[in-house]
Protein backbone atom coordinates (compact mmCIF):
# COMPACT_ATOMS: atom_id res chain seq x y z
CA UNK A 1 0.00 0.00 0.00
CA UNK A 2 0.90 3.02 -1.25
CA UNK A 3 1.19 6.72 0.52
CA UNK A 4 0.35 9.70 -1.99
CA UNK A 5 0.55 13.34 -1.93
CA UNK A 6 0.77 15.82 -4.59
CA UNK A 7 4.26 17.17 -3.36
CA UNK A 8 7.63 15.50 -3.99
CA UNK A 9 9.46 13.36 -2.14
CA UNK A 10 12.23 15.00 -0.04
CA UNK A 11 16.37 14.26 -1.09
CA UNK A 12 17.61 15.97 2.48
CA UNK A 13 19.38 13.55 4.67
CA UNK A 14 21.24 13.86 7.97
CA UNK A 15 23.05 11.28 9.86
CA UNK A 16 23.45 10.60 13.39
CA UNK A 17 25.56 13.22 15.80
CA UNK A 18 24.60 16.31 12.70
CA UNK A 19 24.17 19.46 14.44
CA UNK A 20 21.74 21.56 12.70
CA UNK A 21 21.79 25.58 14.00
CA UNK A 22 18.70 27.39 12.87
CA UNK A 23 19.88 30.70 10.57
CA UNK A 24 17.73 32.96 12.44
CA UNK A 25 16.65 32.15 16.05
CA UNK A 26 20.59 30.03 16.60
CA UNK A 27 19.54 27.42 18.17
CA UNK A 28 21.69 24.09 17.74
CA UNK A 29 19.94 20.63 17.41
CA UNK A 30 21.91 17.36 17.22
CA UNK A 31 20.35 14.55 15.53
CA UNK A 32 20.18 10.87 17.24
CA UNK A 33 18.08 9.13 14.09
CA UNK A 34 15.46 9.04 11.74
CA UNK A 35 12.27 8.38 13.31
CA UNK A 36 9.68 8.81 9.72
CA UNK A 37 9.74 10.39 6.58
CA UNK A 38 6.21 11.57 4.91
CA UNK A 39 6.04 13.42 1.40
CA UNK A 40 7.40 16.50 2.52
CA UNK A 41 10.14 15.81 4.65
CA UNK A 42 11.94 13.97 7.52
CA UNK A 43 11.10 13.96 10.66
CA UNK A 44 14.81 13.10 12.90
CA UNK A 45 14.60 12.49 17.16
CA UNK A 46 17.36 15.30 17.92
CA UNK A 47 18.54 16.46 21.56
CA UNK A 48 18.53 20.12 22.36
CA UNK A 49 20.00 20.87 25.72
CA UNK A 50 20.01 17.38 26.90
CA UNK A 51 15.99 16.73 25.84
CA UNK A 52 14.40 14.85 23.46
CA UNK A 53 12.88 16.69 20.44
CA UNK A 54 11.35 16.03 16.92
CA UNK A 55 12.68 17.94 13.96
CA UNK A 56 10.91 18.02 10.50
CA UNK A 57 13.35 19.04 7.97
CA UNK A 58 12.31 19.83 3.94
CA UNK A 59 13.30 21.44 0.98
CA UNK A 60 9.98 22.99 0.29
CA UNK A 61 9.17 25.71 2.47
CA UNK A 62 5.84 26.43 1.62
CA UNK A 63 4.82 23.04 2.54
CA UNK A 64 6.36 23.22 6.20
CA UNK A 65 4.87 26.61 6.27
CA UNK A 66 1.43 25.07 5.55
CA UNK A 67 1.88 22.27 8.38
CA UNK A 68 3.33 24.94 11.02
CA UNK A 69 -0.08 26.87 10.57
CA UNK A 70 -2.07 23.39 11.33
CA UNK A 71 -0.16 23.08 14.74
CA UNK A 72 -0.64 26.80 15.29
CA UNK A 73 -4.15 26.22 15.31
CA UNK A 74 -4.53 22.98 17.17
CA UNK A 75 -2.85 24.47 19.65
CA UNK A 76 -5.78 27.35 19.60
CA UNK A 77 -8.07 24.33 20.29
CA UNK A 78 -8.28 25.13 24.17
CA UNK A 79 -7.94 22.20 26.49
CA UNK A 80 -6.82 19.64 24.03
CA UNK A 81 -3.28 18.33 22.72
CA UNK A 82 -4.36 17.67 19.13
CA UNK A 83 -0.84 17.24 17.98
CA UNK A 84 2.61 17.78 19.56
CA UNK A 85 3.70 21.24 20.91
CA UNK A 86 5.21 23.57 17.62
CA UNK A 87 9.09 24.93 19.73
CA UNK A 88 10.68 26.04 16.64
CA UNK A 89 10.59 27.43 13.50
CA UNK A 90 13.85 28.05 11.34
CA UNK A 91 15.82 27.54 8.60
CA UNK A 92 19.40 25.55 8.20
CA UNK A 93 21.92 26.18 5.77
CA UNK A 94 23.57 22.66 4.45
CA UNK A 95 27.16 22.35 3.79
CA UNK A 96 26.88 22.09 0.19
CA UNK A 97 24.95 25.66 0.84
CA UNK A 98 21.70 24.46 -0.05
CA UNK A 99 18.61 26.31 2.70
CA UNK A 100 16.18 24.14 4.33
CA UNK A 101 13.17 24.43 6.05
CA UNK A 102 12.74 22.90 9.52
CA UNK A 103 10.36 22.98 12.67
CA UNK A 104 11.23 21.69 16.17
CA UNK A 105 8.39 19.50 18.06
CA UNK A 106 7.97 18.09 21.21
CA UNK A 107 8.88 14.39 21.06
CA UNK A 108 5.67 12.33 21.87
CA UNK A 109 6.81 8.49 23.70
CA UNK A 110 4.72 5.37 23.21
CA UNK A 111 3.36 2.66 21.47
CA UNK A 112 1.86 2.38 18.10
CA UNK A 113 -2.06 1.54 18.80
CA UNK A 114 -1.87 -1.70 17.46
CA UNK A 115 1.42 -2.70 19.63
CA UNK A 116 -0.42 -1.37 22.55
CA UNK A 117 -3.89 -3.49 22.24
CA UNK A 118 -1.74 -6.36 20.88
CA UNK A 119 0.05 -6.08 24.33
CA UNK A 120 -2.58 -4.73 26.52
CA UNK A 121 -5.29 -6.38 25.41
CA UNK A 122 -8.95 -6.06 23.51
CA UNK A 123 -10.63 -4.49 26.86
CA UNK A 124 -8.71 -0.79 25.56
CA UNK A 125 -10.26 -1.35 22.38
CA UNK A 126 -13.57 0.94 22.95
CA UNK A 127 -11.34 3.20 25.31
CA UNK A 128 -9.03 4.52 22.90
CA UNK A 129 -11.56 4.31 20.00
CA UNK A 130 -13.66 7.14 22.23
CA UNK A 131 -10.59 9.10 22.66
CA UNK A 132 -9.56 9.09 18.91
CA UNK A 133 -13.39 10.10 18.07
CA UNK A 134 -13.02 12.86 20.56
CA UNK A 135 -9.78 14.43 19.10
CA UNK A 136 -11.04 14.18 15.79
CA UNK A 137 -14.24 15.65 16.58
CA UNK A 138 -12.44 18.46 18.46
CA UNK A 139 -10.25 19.00 14.89
CA UNK A 140 -13.33 18.68 13.13
CA UNK A 141 -15.05 21.48 14.96
CA UNK A 142 -11.67 23.59 14.54
CA UNK A 143 -12.28 23.02 10.79
CA UNK A 144 -9.82 20.71 9.93
CA UNK A 145 -9.83 17.16 8.61
CA UNK A 146 -6.95 14.78 9.61
CA UNK A 147 -6.79 13.27 6.57
CA UNK A 148 -3.67 10.91 6.61
CA UNK A 149 -5.23 8.81 9.61
CA UNK A 150 -3.34 5.81 10.10
CA UNK A 151 -1.66 3.56 12.63
CA UNK A 152 1.36 4.89 12.04
CA UNK A 153 0.27 8.65 13.32
CA UNK A 154 -1.54 7.64 16.15
CA UNK A 155 0.59 7.09 19.14
CA UNK A 156 -0.45 5.54 22.87
CA UNK A 157 1.68 7.39 25.56
CA UNK A 158 1.14 5.72 29.42
CA UNK A 159 0.37 6.60 32.93
CA UNK A 160 -2.82 6.68 31.72
CA UNK A 161 -3.26 5.55 28.13
CA UNK A 162 -4.06 8.81 26.52
CA UNK A 163 -4.26 8.60 22.54
CA UNK A 164 -1.76 11.14 20.37
CA UNK A 165 -1.75 12.25 17.54
CA UNK A 166 1.06 12.55 15.04
CA UNK A 167 2.16 14.29 11.73
CA UNK A 168 0.02 16.52 10.47
CA UNK A 169 1.62 16.56 7.22
CA UNK A 170 -1.78 15.40 5.85
CA UNK A 171 -4.48 17.37 7.77
CA UNK A 172 -6.50 19.72 5.93
CA UNK A 173 -9.26 22.04 5.55
CA UNK A 174 -12.20 20.83 5.34
CA UNK A 175 -14.13 21.40 2.16
CA UNK A 176 -10.88 21.05 0.09
CA UNK A 177 -9.30 18.08 -1.24
CA UNK A 178 -7.15 15.78 0.96
CA UNK A 179 -3.71 16.42 0.17
CA UNK A 180 -1.87 13.10 1.35
CA UNK A 181 -3.65 9.62 1.90
CA UNK A 182 -2.56 6.37 2.50
CA UNK A 183 -4.42 3.73 0.08
CA UNK A 184 -5.35 1.47 2.96
CA UNK A 185 -6.85 3.76 5.06
CA UNK A 186 -8.20 5.97 1.94
CA UNK A 187 -12.19 5.40 1.36
CA UNK A 188 -10.92 6.68 -2.30
CA UNK A 189 -8.92 3.85 -2.74
CA UNK A 190 -11.41 1.49 -2.13
CA UNK A 191 -14.09 3.74 -4.10
CA UNK A 192 -16.63 3.75 -1.10
CA UNK A 193 -16.39 7.61 -1.27
CA UNK A 194 -14.72 10.97 -2.21
CA UNK A 195 -11.40 12.36 -1.44
CA UNK A 196 -13.02 15.54 -0.23
CA UNK A 197 -11.88 16.86 3.51
CA UNK A 198 -14.76 15.93 5.86
CA UNK A 199 -15.68 14.27 9.11
CA UNK A 200 -16.94 11.59 7.01
CA UNK A 201 -13.78 10.92 5.93
CA UNK A 202 -12.01 10.92 9.12
CA UNK A 203 -14.50 8.52 10.16
CA UNK A 204 -13.80 6.09 7.27
CA UNK A 205 -10.09 5.98 8.50
CA UNK A 206 -10.84 5.15 11.97
CA UNK A 207 -12.56 1.91 10.66
CA UNK A 208 -9.49 0.88 8.88
CA UNK A 209 -7.41 1.97 11.53
CA UNK A 210 -8.94 -1.00 14.22
CA UNK A 211 -9.45 -3.24 11.22
CA UNK A 212 -5.48 -2.58 10.95
CA UNK A 213 -4.57 -4.12 13.69
CA UNK A 214 -6.19 -7.40 12.87
CA UNK A 215 -4.40 -7.63 9.53
CA UNK A 216 -1.20 -5.95 10.07
CA UNK A 217 0.15 -6.81 6.67
CA UNK A 218 -2.88 -5.03 5.39
CA UNK A 219 -4.65 -6.48 2.47
CA UNK A 220 -5.97 -4.99 -1.46
CA UNK A 221 -8.96 -4.47 -3.38
CA UNK A 222 -9.79 -7.95 -5.12
CA UNK A 223 -10.58 -8.01 -9.09
CA UNK A 224 -14.49 -8.80 -9.41
CA UNK A 225 -15.13 -8.39 -5.68
CA UNK A 226 -16.97 -5.40 -4.24
CA UNK A 227 -14.77 -3.31 -1.50
CA UNK A 228 -17.96 -2.60 0.26
CA UNK A 229 -17.83 -6.11 0.66
CA UNK A 230 -14.46 -7.06 0.96
CA UNK A 231 -14.20 -5.26 3.67
CA UNK A 232 -17.34 -6.55 5.38
CA UNK A 233 -16.04 -9.91 5.11
CA UNK A 234 -12.82 -9.26 6.79
CA UNK A 235 -14.44 -7.19 9.83
CA UNK A 236 -16.58 -10.25 10.43
CA UNK A 237 -13.76 -12.10 10.29
CA UNK A 238 -12.15 -9.47 13.50
CA UNK A 239 -13.75 -11.41 16.08
CA UNK A 240 -12.30 -9.11 18.97
CA UNK A 241 -14.55 -6.49 17.19
CA UNK A 242 -17.65 -8.39 17.28
CA UNK A 243 -19.13 -5.82 19.55
CA UNK A 244 -17.86 -2.84 17.68
CA UNK A 245 -19.07 -4.45 14.09
CA UNK A 246 -22.46 -2.42 13.42
CA UNK A 247 -20.55 0.84 14.44
CA UNK A 248 -17.25 0.22 11.69
CA UNK A 249 -19.81 -1.69 9.42
CA UNK A 250 -21.51 2.22 9.30
CA UNK A 251 -18.30 4.46 9.56
CA UNK A 252 -17.11 2.53 6.37
CA UNK A 253 -20.12 3.14 4.62
CA UNK A 254 -20.08 6.72 5.12
CA UNK A 255 -23.36 7.10 7.29
CA UNK A 256 -21.85 8.98 10.21
CA UNK A 257 -21.56 12.76 9.72
CA UNK A 258 -19.79 13.51 13.33
CA UNK A 259 -17.40 12.05 15.08
CA UNK A 260 -19.41 12.40 18.33
CA UNK A 261 -22.03 10.60 16.69
CA UNK A 262 -19.88 7.40 16.32
CA UNK A 263 -18.28 8.28 19.57
CA UNK A 264 -21.99 7.82 21.42
CA UNK A 265 -22.56 4.36 19.77
CA UNK A 266 -19.53 3.22 21.27
CA UNK A 267 -19.49 4.92 24.82
CA UNK A 268 -23.60 3.00 24.60
CA UNK A 269 -21.86 -0.29 23.22
CA UNK A 270 -19.57 -0.08 26.32
CA UNK A 271 -22.41 0.71 28.68
CA UNK A 272 -24.40 -2.38 27.36
CA UNK A 273 -21.54 -4.73 27.57
CA UNK A 274 -20.79 -3.91 31.45
CA UNK A 275 -24.65 -4.50 31.88
CA UNK A 276 -24.38 -7.92 30.20
CA UNK A 277 -21.23 -8.64 32.35
CA UNK A 278 -23.25 -7.72 35.51
CA UNK A 279 -26.18 -10.15 34.50
CA UNK A 280 -24.04 -13.48 34.05
CA UNK A 281 -22.52 -12.36 37.00
CA UNK A 282 -25.40 -12.06 38.98
CA UNK A 283 -27.60 -15.49 37.43
CA UNK A 284 -24.15 -17.36 37.61
CA UNK A 285 -23.89 -18.21 41.51
CA UNK A 286 -21.04 -20.47 42.87
CA UNK A 287 -19.41 -20.29 39.67
CA UNK A 288 -16.23 -18.94 38.97
CA UNK A 289 -15.83 -16.89 35.84
CA UNK A 290 -11.95 -14.83 36.45
CA UNK A 291 -11.78 -13.78 32.61
CA UNK A 292 -15.04 -12.51 32.44
CA UNK A 293 -15.49 -10.76 35.78
CA UNK A 294 -12.17 -8.92 35.31
CA UNK A 295 -12.89 -8.01 32.15
CA UNK A 296 -15.91 -6.24 33.19
CA UNK A 297 -14.44 -4.40 35.88
CA UNK A 298 -11.75 -3.06 33.48
CA UNK A 299 -14.27 -2.02 30.99
CA UNK A 300 -16.06 -0.21 34.40
CA UNK A 301 -13.10 1.54 35.43
CA UNK A 302 -12.68 2.30 31.80
CA UNK A 303 -16.02 4.44 31.14
CA UNK A 304 -15.32 6.10 34.75
CA UNK A 305 -11.89 7.03 33.31
CA UNK A 306 -13.57 8.39 29.95
CA UNK A 307 -16.05 10.26 31.79
CA UNK A 308 -13.45 12.20 34.12
CA UNK A 309 -11.62 12.76 30.96
CA UNK A 310 -14.66 14.60 29.23
CA UNK A 311 -15.73 16.76 32.65
CA UNK A 312 -14.60 20.41 32.58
Amino acid sequence: MKNHSTLKKPAIKLHAGQNVIGKWHHQSYTVVRKIGEGAIGAVYLCTQRGRPVALKISEQDAAVTVEVNVLKALKKVQGYRLGPSLLDVDDWTAPNGRVYSFYVMEYMKGDRLGAFIQAEGKKWLGVLMIQLLDDLEQLHQAGWTFGDLKTDNILVESNPPRIRLVDVGGTTRMGRSIKEYTEFFDRGYWGLGTRKAEPSYDLFAVAMVFLHIYYPRRFDRVAGEASGKLLEKKLYRAKDLDLLHPILKRALKGKYLTASEMKKDVIDKMKQLQRRSHYHKKTRQKKNYPVLESFSISIVASIYWIISLLLP
